[in-house]
């Protein structure tokens, strides 16, 4: 619970996580705002890197190597592979890899840049919102030869889609966890979000417009 509740401080510290009134790409009017691409420091995506490297080491996902979908997801795969490599509880030394947008038609040529995928790889990202990279890095780790162990993300929204008579019944990331039979890992989600305001009067202000929000759309 302690690497989640910090994680919610820290991203608050950060501004990547804000609160107020937010239309989000949904169209949605959101009382919280969660954008990782605000930790874009070396020590902010450093600190970010040891969070994730926590939660994967604690969730007891079993895997040999981290692939992170373009673009986000090159900077998260390489500096969680870091951070995992000088953690107390991980002996390994990861590998990663990530994919180009496009084709190379030079030197090594293809898609891939990092280490070959395989055994059991995790993919690194920051949120789930339509689940479109995860399927392309499905795909990309299948035709490896590979196999897909987990979703490694930043914050779970715990967040129904769907417009507001016809919401799916599930999340984002439950559709993915069904629809690939493999785990999604958050640092945090939803639910720390409101513990954080349950506890601390700074931010008392918002929790009801959260409450209801998670009431409305929430899983």
């Amino acid at each position: 619970m302690s690497n989640r509740l910090d994680f919610v401080r820290f991203a608050l510290e950060q501004g990547v996580l804000k609160f107020g009134e937010f239309k989000v790409k949904s169209g949605r009017l959101s009382p919280y705002f969660f954008n990782a691409g605000l930790f874009n420091t070396g020590r902010s995506i450093g600190q970010l890197a040891t969070f994730y490297a926590n939660a994967l080491v604690d969730s007891g996902v079993v895997f040999d190597m981290l692939f992170g979908p373009a673009y986000k997801g090159i900077s998260l795969a390489a500096t969680t592979a870091v951070a995992l490599g000088n953690h107390p509880k991980q002996e390994k030394d990861v590998p990663f890899a990530f994919n180009r947008k496009e084709a190379k038609d030079h030197g090594e040529g293809g898609v891939l840049v990092g280490a070959p995928l395989q055994g059991k790889v995790v993919i690194i990202d920051d949120v789930i919102t339509a689940g479109t990279s995860v399927r392309e890095s499905v795909e990309i780790i299948r035709q490896a030869g590979a196999t897909p162990a987990a979703v490694l993300i930043a914050l779970d929204r715990m967040e129904r889609a769907g417009a507001d008579d016809a919401l799916s019944p599930h999340s984002a990331v439950q559709e993915v966890e069904q629809k690939y039979g493999i785990p999604v890992v958050s640092i945090a989600s939803l639910n720390d979000i409101m513990q954080l305001l349950i506890q601390d009067n700074t931010f008392a202000s918002y929790k009801d417009s959260v409450q209801a929000y998670r009431d409305k759309y929430g899983v």
